[in-house]
């Protein structure tokens, strides 16, 4: 489910693949709107599966950095993204990533995270250990 989850630059919020054609792609709001709407080859599209979080060894998949914020809360965060200092969004995300890269990873990129967190969370979407990684464990 989590690799059909993608981000499309210039829109906000999350969206849901639905079906791909020859020069677009449909996608779905992830929130409650769950509008639909064509997206075209022209636009940028990114799926979360691509992204990743640079740390000082290696770069950390965000599904990794997703499934540490929910071990650590198994809900919504508990402060207001938009209402917290940047000094307090950075103390957290430091607790979640200690190790991640501070002259690459910027506070607008950690408030994408804690948003996309949010996103996925509020609508039931916490299954965020890939099906590889679990074949790996078992």
């Amino acid at each position: 489910m989590f690799e059909r989850i993608l981000t499309i630059s210039g829109k906000p919020g999350l969206y849901r693949l639905i079906s791909s054609g020859r020069n677009m792609f449909i996608v779905e709001m992830v929130d409650a709107a769950k509008k639909r709407m064509p997206v075209y080859n022209s636009e940028s599209v990114v799926m979360l599966d691509d992204i990743a979080i640079y740390t000082d060894t290696e770069e950390v998949p965000l599904r990794k950095v997703f499934a540490k914020i929910y071990e650590k809360e198994a809900a919504v965060l508990p402060f207001d993204i938009k209402m917290a200092t940047p000094e307090e969004l950075v103390e957290y995300f430091e607790g979640i990533m200690p190790d991640y890269d501070r002259e690459r990873v910027y506070l607008t990129h950690i408030k994408k995270i804690y948003s996309w967190y949010n996103i996925l969370v509020s609508n039931g979407i916490v299954e965020f250990a890939s099906e590889e990684q679990e074949a790996k464990e078992n």
